[in-house]
């Protein structure tokens, strides 16, 4: 629900809203305006809408978004009877702040972007409330291990960049984050998608995706693509159904673990929508970030009225 008000090159939104920043397949870093709803999927594309004002400015020189957000929304956990998750629960009861107005604290973020040619930028500063809780070891009334999330107040710079020659698309996301845990740190991911139209002389298109995902903290990052190569086929069928299908890889450069998805979906009709979602985690050693879901595979299908 969101009120908009508008004058020539001004915008003023005010409400709940979902905004996406990023421009890479296999990794979102510099998406951090909305909180992952770890409990709708474990992709973490899925987020949790963010109450905000937000003022656009729009010129030839290009587009500035300012946002305040006095309100924080925390992450979202699966529980201990839901998968996929690690061997401990994340006590959300227990959740702790760095500030002291905790969820109100106000989080502020701007960003300028910017076309040129067939160049798309974007550069984003954000202050506030970490959308990434650090998990603190802890133990419940019965003895058992926890986790305890802990959202601490980072500042973090970002770039992403997207560059379009021909049938190539070349890929770009960076940030530098100050504030969390105990070390500042610095992140990219990128890569290519070249898209193959008509092929095989049909009305489908195949894309071919690769991207080098790099977090610098390494084994002390907590994310499974610290240091990953990531590959990809995208199916676009182009018919009246919307048909279309993603089926990736990701393999860590250091060792043997590596994941396989496969995302698909149709409409079927005017109201329906069918999506199949599959999961594999392989080889995964005790080293890795992903080593509790080792023998957790997924395998989705959801369907969707909309009326």
């Amino acid at each position: 629900l969101t009120y908009l008000w508008l004058k020539e090159d001004f915008e003023l939104r005010v409400g709940v809203r979902k905004v996406f920043w990023g421009v890479t397949e296999f990794i979102h870093l510099i998406d951090i305006v909305n909180q992952t709803d770890l409990v709708e999927s474990v992709d973490t594309e899925d987020k949790l809408g963010q109450p905000m004002v937000n003022f656009s400015v729009s010129r030839d020189w290009g587009m500035v978004d300012i946002f305040w957000m006095p309100f924080f929304r925390e992450r979202t956990f699966v529980g201990t009877g839901g998968r996929l998750r690690g061997a401990s629960v994340v006590d959300e009861a227990r959740t702790q702040y760095e500030s002291a107005a905790e969820e109100w604290h106000s989080d502020w973020a701007l960003r300028y972007s910017y076309t040129f040619g067939d160049i798309d930028m974007g550069l984003s500063q954000f202050v506030g409330t970490s959308r990434d809780p650090t998990l603190l070891d802890g133990t419940d009334s019965n003895g058992d291990d926890i986790k305890i999330p802990k959202y601490e107040q980072i500042k973090q710079t970002s770039l992403d960049v997207a560059y379009v020659i021909g049938e190539w698309l070349w890929k770009l996301e960076s940030l530098y984050r100050t504030g969390q845990g105990n070390e500042d740190y610095f992140a990219w991911a990128g890569g290519f998608e070249y898209t193959s139209v008509g092929v095989l002389e049909s009305k489908m298109d195949l894309g071919f995706v690769g991207e080098w995902l790099y977090d610098d903290r390494e084994d002390d990052a907590d994310t499974a693509f610290e240091n990953d190569i990531a590959g990809g086929l995208r199916l676009t069928v182009n018919d009246a159904a919307s048909s279309e299908a993603l089926l990736g890889w990701v393999q860590d450069v250091d060792t043997s673990a590596r994941l396989l998805f496969l995302e698909a979906s149709r409409r079927f009709g005017n109201n329906w929508l069918l999506n199949i979602e599959m999961r594999l985690s392989l080889d995964q050693p005790d080293s890795d970030f992903l080593f509790d879901q080792r023998k957790d595979d997924l395998f989705q299908t959801e369907l969707f009225y909309y009326f």
